[in-house]
């Protein structure tokens, strides 16, 4: 948190410096100008008595920018900054076009700050349902807030170290948004073994191809695809002998089945493992792991919140 602590203005510091004990498990703080100040914690939401004000966005953004918004502006472009530490700084404001396409984001009046959450081995148990002999393809799906990417950068984590029984592997991470490895200069914020690589803010499907000819990995982490090229990249990952490991959006398998673009993945069956996650009891919790045939390997009960 000491980044954050450092980005954000004295009067804001001050107010979330003042909170309860819950205060220390904040994963998100969302500044809008001259609205409430808010926070999510444990999962939920609180609005605090702290209206933000134009010069606390304008400090904000200086801070970001080191104090030059033009050598910011792919960062402005996609809507989002990474700090040092792996936090990523969410954008939106007035956005600026050019031939159709986002140019640039100005007028920036709402910051959601997401404070990366390091879990070392939060992806051991999984070991035992996608390792058998060799990493399997794996896919793991959860809504926002589930913990998608602290499980996949464990993952990676795990697979490049190695354990007792499993030699480490290597690893190459195409991190399009610089949240999996959080890299400040090219170098890894967090914890990983030895063997793996990184490509940061790289386009996903760009990025899974440039790693294959250059570093030749065995396993592939890749963060949220979506979109009809990661699709085409997987696919071409996967008929390369590379296992891949990825997120996706949604609540259950049946909803990735849902997405146009990912049809051809799913009719394909590439992916060997789908985890899904749930935030109960906290993020990162597995709800199921099912394989490509839809047998369910593992399966927990969660209560109703």
């Amino acid at each position: 948190m000491e980044a954050v602590w450092g980005i954000l203005p004295k009067t804001i510091a001050a107010v979330l410096q003042q909170l309860p004990s819950w205060g220390r498990n904040i994963e998100e703080i969302r500044i809008r100008i001259s609205r409430p100040l808010e926070v999510i914690a444990d999962g939920k939401a609180r609005l605090l008595p702290y209206e933000a004000t134009k010069e606390d966005g304008m400090y904000l953004l200086n801070k970001l920018s080191h104090y030059s918004i033009y050598a910011v502006e792919e960062e402005l472009k996609r809507g989002f900054m990474t700090i040092e530490g792996g936090h990523r700084v969410g954008l939106a404001g007035k956005v600026i076009t050019e031939g159709g396409k986002v140019k640039a984001i100005r007028d920036v009046a709402s910051f959601n700050i997401r404070i990366a959450k390091e879990q070392l081995g939060i992806a051991d148990p999984l070991i035992p349902y996608v390792h058998d002999g060799r990493w399997r393809h794996a896919m793991i799906i959860g809504s926002p807030q589930t913990g998608k990417t602290t499980l996949l950068r464990d993952a990676a984590r795990l697979i490049s170290s190695g354990t007792g029984r499993i030699p480490a592997q290597k690893v190459a991470i195409v991190d399009e948004r610089s949240e999996i490895a959080g890299c400040v200069k090219g170098i890894p914020q967090f914890s990983f073994g030895p063997r793996l690589d990184v490509l940061d803010a790289c386009p996903k499907a760009e990025g899974m191809m440039m790693m294959i000819r250059s570093m030749s990995p065995d396993v592939i982490i890749v963060d949220e695809i979506g979109r009809e090229e990661d699709s085409e990249a997987v696919l071409e990952a996967a008929n390369a002998g590379v296992s891949i490991w990825t997120t996706v959006h949604g609540r259950t398998i049946q909803d990735v089945w849902q997405r146009p673009t990912l049809r051809p993945v799913m009719e394909q069956r590439v992916f060997e493992r789908f985890i899904e996650l749930t935030n109960v009891p906290h993020p990162g919790s597995i709800r199921r792991i099912v394989d490509a045939s839809g047998t369910v390997l593992y399966e927990r009960a969660v209560a109703s919140r």
